[in-house]
C-alpha cells in the first residue's frame, strides 16, 4: 500500500463512515516516480500544489483539525484504479483494432481504428471515475495521525 501524508483542514462527522477533508502535498510522493522510473501517472496532470481530498477516518483512529495524518489506498483497491485508468483504454483500442483487422481492412485503417478505440476508451473511464459511487471506492483511509515533524 503506498501511503500520503496530509494535515486535517476539516472533519465531516455527519457522514458515515465519518471523513475528513485532508490537504496533502502536490509533490511527487512515491520514490519512484521522484527518480523519473515510476509508472508516469504524474507526468499529465501532475503540479506542484497542494491538493485537498476527502478521506474515511478509520475505526480507532480519533483525529482533530490541524493534525498530520497518514492515509492509504488498499492494494486492491489500487489494482482496481488502475485497471479502469489504464486497461479500460487499452481494451478498446485491441478490440477495434481487432474489429478492423477482421474486416480485413488495410493496416493503416487498424492504427486509426486503434486510436479511436484508445479515445473511446479514455472516454469510458473517464465517465466512470466522475460517478459519486466509483469515486467512494477510491478514497483513501486515514490509518494513523503522525507527529508534526516527520
Amino acid at each position: 500500500m503506498e501511503q500520503a501524508f496530509g494535515s486535517v483542514i476539516a472533519i465531516q462527522s455527519e457522514t458515515s463512515p465519518s471523513s475528513a477533508e485532508v490537504e496533502v502535498s502536490g509533490g511527487l510522493t512515491c520514490a519512484r516516480c521522484a527518480s523519473g522510473r515510476g509508472c508516469g501517472a504524474g507526468l499529465l496532470g501532475s503540479s506542484n500544489k497542494n491538493r485537498r481530498v476527502t478521506a474515511r477516518i478509520a475505526s480507532g483512529i480519533t483525529v482533530q483539525e490541524g493534525d498530520e495524518v497518514c492515509m492509504e489506498l488498499e492494494s486492491r483497491r489500487l489494482l482496481q484504479a488502475a485497471w479502469l485508468v489504464y486497461g479500460t483504454p487499452l481494451a478498446a483500442a485491441l478490440i477495434a483494432s481487432a474489429g478492423a483487422y477482421l474486416t480485413r481492412l488495410p493496416d493503416i485503417y487498424a492504427a486509426v481504428a486503434a486510436l479511436v478505440g484508445a479515445g473511446v476508451g479514455v472516454a469510458i473511464a473517464r465517465s466512470r471515475l466522475r460517478k459519486t459511487t466509483c469515486l467512494r471506492q477510491f478514497m483513501p483511509i486515514i490509518v494513523a495521525r503522525v507527529p508534526a515533524a516527520r
